[in-house]
């Protein structure tokens, strides 16, 4: 019996009464994760690495998968009598959606999964990759981009064609900063989704999350595409809109290019000072 008492006393003490919060939790003796250092700004030693030009590739690939699967699926939508005939808005949403879930999931253990400059962009200002695995990597991305949507394009040119090839432009009735603004939310929602979904305190206290880091990240792109369809036609990747405007090739696909660029980059900029600065609180940390 004594020895019981003493198991429930060493039980009820051995937790402090009062926590830590805020800034003083991230900086408590007891934490159990550990922040990973930034990554440096340039390092050339990446460039003889077999890691770092497979990570390319597989950014590469994935975003080559991305565009054929979703631009088919808008093509689809398209091309149907009417949407009722067809998947829908709704069924636009969930290929992108869906697209990103399993694309991150296969990829996220070899190159993080980007898919997106625009993310990319945002882990850059964090400092979660180097400069010279960013640009490698959205100009994988791009590519990528560019002979998914040329595959789609083969595959029924003459429709292709004359459906729009799935390339973002603002709708009739929005003005650019419609459009602008739509990039800007929609993309600091995914951004800040990926920040936080892949955030390393998090991963050290909830086993689980890296392995269900995926789908918040797909579900954030299918409800920012149920929202922003009618407006953009939803872009929030720059490599997913150039890539449908290079091999469509029409003026209406270069003349709204530029809100698909800064829009997302703004974006993606916000989410990564939001997440460091004011959730985190990196910049205060000891």
């Amino acid at each position: 019996m004594e020895g019981k008492d003493e198991d429930v006393r060493l039980g009820a003490n051995k937790y402090d009464e009062r926590q830590p919060i805020g800034t003083a939790a991230q900086t408590h003796e007891t934490k159990d994760y550990r922040e990973p250092p930034p990554a440096p700004l340039f390092e050339p030693c990446e460039l003889l690495s077999w890691s770092f030009y497979r990570a390319g590739i597989a950014e590469f690939i994935a975003t080559f998968l991305f565009l054929y699967i979703t631009i088919s699926t808008v093509m689809g939508v398209k091309r149907a009598p009417s949407l009722c005939a067809s998947v829908g808005i709704q069924g636009i949403a969930w290929a992108f959606g869906g697209m990103i879930f399993a694309l991150v999931y296969c990829t996220a253990g070899i190159s993080g999964g980007h898919i997106n400059p625009a993310v990319t962009f945002g882990l850059l200002l964090a400092r979660k990759l180097s400069l010279t695995r960013a640009l490698f990597y959205m100009v994988m991305q791009c590519l990528g981009a560019i002979c998914g949507a040329g595959v789609v394009k083969g595959f029924q040119p003459h429709l292709y064609e004359t459906l729009g090839g799935g390339a973002n432009e603002v709708a009739p009735g929005y003005t650019k900063g419609d459009g602008l603004g739509a990039e800007i939310i929609g993309t600091f929602v995914l951004v800040y989704t990926v920040f936080s979904a892949t955030d390393a305190k998090r991963n050290a206290r909830d086993s689980h999350v890296p392995i269900l880091a995926p789908l918040p990240i797909g579900f954030a792109v299918f409800l920012v595409h149920l929202a922003t369809i009618p407006v953009t036609g939803t872009g929030i990747n720059p490599a997913r809109s150039l890539g449908a405007a290079v091999i469509f090739n029409r003026s209406a696909a270069w003349h709204d290019m530029w809100i698909f660029w800064v829009g997302p980059f703004i974006g993606a900029g916000l989410a990564a000072l939001y997440h460091q600065v004011v959730i985190r609180a990196i910049p205060f940390h000891n």
